[in-house]
């Protein structure tokens, strides 16, 4: 029986019972554990040096009321890079694949970002739907476009994340089917086929770690507007 190519992302489960919760479980167990020792071992301090980087990167921007949000946005970037690097590997199954999951993520961070806004400086943040210098006549519809354009931002967010691991899953998935077809018929043009597969695995590692980097910095550019 010939499988559907967007079969790979069904939630799976095992004698009714969904998998996708132990799939999003599982990252956290690869994390090694923090030691109380002084000199920890290299991954741990491979791992601390990288979390110190990207708070750097990400946080450098927002003023000292948005580093609250570093235990949020660090762990979240590491679960999202984990998620998305697993999904490439075989017989495995992406989680950030799911629409519904990302819109989950990204709605109610991206709803924090805004009340934090309206409670501490209502006016700036009421300010960004109407720029400034708007002649009259269009001062409705602008208004109208920048709230569409703000209430878009979840969804943007979830859907970004999305259309590019399931596009970059789905074009391995293509070109590999196509490798294996044209291996008894054309072996020199399935070799060059092969090494084109190899070349996209590694764009979508990339893909996969550039992706869960940009869902992070959109949230902390939502949350410098707002603090």
């Amino acid at each position: 029986m010939t499988l559907s190519f967007f079969d790979q992302f069904s939630s799976p489960s095992y004698l009714g019972i969904p998998l996708i919760a132990l799939a999003l479980t599982l990252p956290l167990i690869l994390f090694p554990t923090p030691s109380s020792k002084w000199l920890s071992n290299r991954l741990l301090a491979m791992q601390n040096w990288f979390i110190n980087q990207l708070s750097k990167q990400l946080l450098s921007p927002l003023s000292l009321g948005g580093h609250k949000w570093a235990l949020l946005l660090i762990p979240l970037m590491l679960f999202l890079i984990t998620l998305n690097a697993l999904g490439l590997l075989p017989y495995t199954f992406t989680p950030t694949t799911q629409l519904s999951l990302n819109i989950g993520l990204a709605v109610p961070l991206w709803l924090a970002t805004v009340l934090i806004g309206m409670r501490n400086q209502p006016t700036i943040a009421l300010g960004h739907l109407l720029p400034e210098g708007t002649p009259t006549p269009l001062i409705p519809v602008l208004v109208i476009i920048e709230t569409i354009s703000l209430l878009i931002r979840p969804l943007a967010l979830g859907v970004r994340l999305t259309a590019n691991l399931t596009a970059g899953h789905l074009l391995i998935q293509l070109i590999a089917t196509a490798a294996f077809v044209l291996v008894p018929l054309m072996p020199a043009v399935a070799i060059l086929t092969a090494t084109v597969l190899l070349l996209l695995t590694l764009l979508e590692v990339a893909v996969a770690l550039i992706q869960a980097y940009v869902f992070v910095l959109l949230l902390t550019l939502y949350l410098q507007e707002n603090v």
